[in-house]
């Protein structure tokens, strides 16, 4: 049976746009062009996933994440115009899992509907991953923390956004300047150099020998990929 998807977005032609694709992918959609609406189709449908636009008439995207997270666990991606580190951060904090900032390559939306899909499948119970356990070391990605024994640890928050966001996507190699524009954002000026200090620093923390990565590895010309326990390297 295909999977469905409930598409939220006011915009008409990206609403249709979207449905059409997904379709096209093997998917059953449905779309709604409010807040209010979402939940309405959310209740009576139950989609594997939603995609939800953040910007909305009546309800704004972000109450209607944290409604969904209260009464679901289903895979939430986040459509957001805007760029600011606050506008992501509040959005996976209400329980989005992942995010897209418009403009998007229909191609990356693809795969990240995959693999938050997958990773659903994947979890117990069928629900939405939250917790991961890279050795000693517990992610917590909805308390957006990490745990040693269950006491937190000491973690650089944007360290945290790209551990999560490899987290996430879980298999798939981002180059540098993806993660510059996936976790730092659009209007971020640095250098990739920016990227491999964090890795470097997340590998002293969640690796058991930073020297030879278990879980965060490096795809030589290309970039990083993160290896859940027990996928193997590249």
């Amino acid at each position: 049976m295909a999977q469905t998807i409930l598409v939220v977005e006011d915009e008409d032609t990206l609403r249709e746009t979207l449905a059409y694709q997904l379709e096209q992918d093997g998917y059953r959609v449905v779309t709604a062009a409010d807040g209010g609406s979402a939940l309405t189709e959310f209740r009576s449908q139950k989609p594997n996933l939603v995609l939800l636009d953040l910007m909305l008439p009546e309800l704004s995207g972000m109450e209607v994440a944290r409604i969904l997270r209260r009464e679901s666990a289903v895979p939430i991606l986040m459509l957001t115009a805007r760029g600011s580190e606050i506008d992501k951060v509040v959005g996976l904090e209400v329980g989005a899992d992942d995010y897209v900032t418009k403009p998007f390559s229909l191609r990356e939306l693809q795969a990240r509907i995959r693999a938050l899909l997958r990773r659903s499948e994947a979890a117990p119970g069928g629900t939405v991953l939250r917790m991961v356990q890279l050795g000693p070391i517990q992610v917590d990605l909805a308390g957006h923390q990490l745990l040693l024994d269950g006491r937190p640890l000491a973690v650089k928050p944007k360290a945290f956004d790209l551990l999560s966001f490899l987290v996430r996507n879980a298999g798939l190699v981002f180059t540098r300047e993806q993660l510059l524009e996936k976790v730092w954002g659009y209007d971020y000026g640095g250098e990739t150099r920016t990227v491999d200090v964090h890795v470097h620093w997340l590998r002293k923390r969640v690796e058991t020998d930073p020297a030879n990565p278990a879980f965060i590895q490096t795809v030589r010309g290309v970039g990083y990929v993160f290896r859940g326990p027990g996928e193997g390297k590249n």
